[in-house]
């Protein structure tokens, strides 16, 4: 290196040493597809060295049945008793044993449980039996995957929202009635919202801010720096309820049950927890975009990110025009119609989704089919008035278009589906060689055994997805690895899926601005190249740094004193677990 040649700073050189290791890492398909191996070969293993473990659960209280007359226990050959079959048990010599009958203590009309154990052994997925099962249930681990099902039907109706133009537009509007000395914070907030059209954010927002900051006579790069903290590290947050929600939800609902068959994680579980998480990010990124992006960038040079006279070009990218305006009212209205559709469904007495007093709410699987419902009635009624479902998709009719509109976001979901396929497999590979419940109870039992506090465990594991985050890119595809291990293991020592999953938000989000291997880094970083030709990765990490750090601290404290309270995170989202045993 010559004596003009400027040295890389120890945190440019780090960044680009982790961006090399990071491309060297397989696609997230591959890897899916060699855990499943790996389950294979350790289930295999781990039948022939007989592993076991002893995992606690609630067995029913039962006591002998005596002949009245005699008061002895009664001898039976065969009967049927709580469900479970006894049968005659025989000394070595064949001769019969005496073995009484068991009845289940019921008191109070309530089944009386004590706490139990059941040996859990390795089941070998490469024997015999268990290749068959294996080639039986291939197809069927896919189609029974369940955030499958769920993202792919509320993605049907939230990418007519997005590709008729709706979204958007709306975001746009947004920002052009905004006062400029609150654009600061407003980037922030429509980053954050903007997760209601999954990714789209990425590519709408940021030339949008861009523009209004260089139309307003500050620093683009500080519009851009604004709103890619609210859409990536707010990615979590929201105010309603978005695809994220049941996706995440549904993978939570995987790793509960190997501990937990009965177990649901409801798409809601963590809404009153977002809901302040976007006030709270959206103030952080306030403060630092004050404190610390736009100072810095004040005094620059145009070349290099500073403020810069406008082009009418610029000027138009900001523009929401007459007709796109009406239309935006019109689909409001229609949405809102469909919003109290919904909700009629729900609080009108004998409704189908209606609940009478002590019943359990019914509305918690109907979540996702009602998003769908009203994100289809907002497009559709978008497209329709602007045409722009048939001019875009080039059909002659408008149901044409729309069945256009809706391939196009299955196409567009395709590498979710293939990533589904073999996430499916592992998750059940795990589960059916009883590998990952056997995981979940050592893990818990070291858990219970270090006795560290809830909310140290919680800090740990936040820690442990932002680093995770650094290697893998896609949420869905870490969550999909953690929640199979984390959640059970957690739940074993009292910490409810809920709040895994609260904390696993946490964690991924507050990272995805600096990761290179956030596959909308590098869009990001075009944009900005756009106003500050030698931008590269570390001028775009150093920018985004401050909001990863700020988000962290402040994110994880605001969890954990959540947790502390006890305070639900959302509706059906306790913050802690109590197993099925008095």
């Amino acid at each position: 290196m010559s004596e003009d040649t400027p040295r890389k700073s120890l945190l440019t050189r780090l960044l680009d040493g982790l961006e090399i290791v990071g491309n060297r890492l397989p696609d997230p398909i591959t890897l899916f597809a060699s855990g499943a191996v790996l389950v294979l070969i350790l289930s295999a293993v781990g039948a022939s060295l007989g592993w076991q473990v002893d995992k606690p659960e609630a067995v029913p209280e039962t006591i002998e049945v005596v002949d009245s007359g005699t008061g002895e226990p009664v001898t039976v050959t065969r009967t049927t008793v709580a469900g479970r079959r006894v049968v005659l048990v025989t000394d070595a010599d064949g001769n019969p044993v005496r073995e009484p009958v068991l009845d289940p203590v019921v008191k109070d009309g309530a089944l009386q449980l004590k706490r139990g154990t059941t040996t859990l052994k390795a089941r070998s997925l490469l024997d015999r039996e268990g290749a068959k099962w294996v080639l039986d249930n291939l197809v069927h681990n896919f189609t029974s995957f369940h955030p499958l099902g769920v993202v792919l039907v509320a993605m049907l109706g939230i990418g007519v929202a997005e590709k008729s133009g709706l979204i958007g537009i709306f975001l746009k509007a947004a920002m052009r009635v905004t006062p400029e000395r609150l654009l600061n914070p407003a980037m922030v907030l429509t980053g954050i919202m903007s997760s209601l059209a999954a990714d789209a954010g990425y590519v709408v927002l940021p030339p949008v801010a861009a523009a209004l900051y260089k139309a307003a006579g500050r620093s683009p790069l500080a519009g851009i720096a604004a709103v890619f903290a609210g859409i990536g590290a707010g990615f979590s947050a929201n105010l309603v309820i978005t695809s994220l929600d049941p996706l995440l939800g549904g993978l939570s609902t995987v790793g509960a049950q190997l501990m937990d068959p009965t177990y649901e994680v409801l798409p809601t579980a963590n809404w009153y927890f977002m809901i302040v998480s976007t006030f709270l990010l959206t103030g952080i990124g306030w403060f630092v975009t004050d404190w610390f992006v736009e100072p810095r960038y004040k005094d620059k040079s145009p070349e290099e990110g500073g403020p810069s006279p406008v082009t009418e070009a610029e000027l138009a990218a900001t523009h929401v025009t007459k007709e796109e305006s009406r239309a935006m009212l019109v689909a409001g209205i229609a949405g809102a119609i469909a919003l109290l559709a919904c909700l009629a469904l729900i609080f009108i007495p004998g409704m189908p989704l209606w609940a009478e007093a002590g019943e359990n709410p019914r509305w918690g699987g109907a979540i996702v089919p009602m998003l769908f419902f009203v994100f289809l009635v907002v497009g559709l009624t978008y497209g329709v008035r602007t045409g722009s479902i048939q001019r875009e998709t080039g059909a002659d009719r408008l149901d044409t278009g729309i069945a256009k509109l809706m391939a196009q976001t299955m196409a567009d979901m395709g590498p979710y589906i293939v990533l589904a396929f073999f996430a499916a497999q592992f998750v059940e590979f795990f589960n059916h060689s009883n590998l990952g419940v056997m995981l979940a109870v050592q893990g818990g039992s070291f858990l219970a055994s270090v006795d560290l506090p809830p909310q140290l465990l919680m800090a740990l594991f936040i820690l442990t997805a932002m680093l995770g985050n650094l290697f893998i890119g896609s949420a869905s595809a870490k969550y999909a690895f953690f929640a199979p291990v984390f959640v059970p293991m957690l739940m074993a020592v009292g910490i409810s899926p809920e709040l895994t999953q609260a904390a696993y938000r946490v964690g991924d989000s507050a990272t995805n601005i600096i990761t290179p291997l956030n596959p909308y880094f590098v869009v990001i970083l075009v944009f900005a190249q756009k106003y500050a030709p030698k931008a590269g990765i570390g001028t775009l990490v150093s920018m985004m740094m401050p909001y990863a750090f700020f988000f962290w601290i402040i994110w994880t404290v605001v969890l954990l004193l959540w947790m502390t309270f006890g305070v639900p995170l959302g509706p059906g989202g306790p913050t802690t677990y109590t197993p099925p045993v008095p």
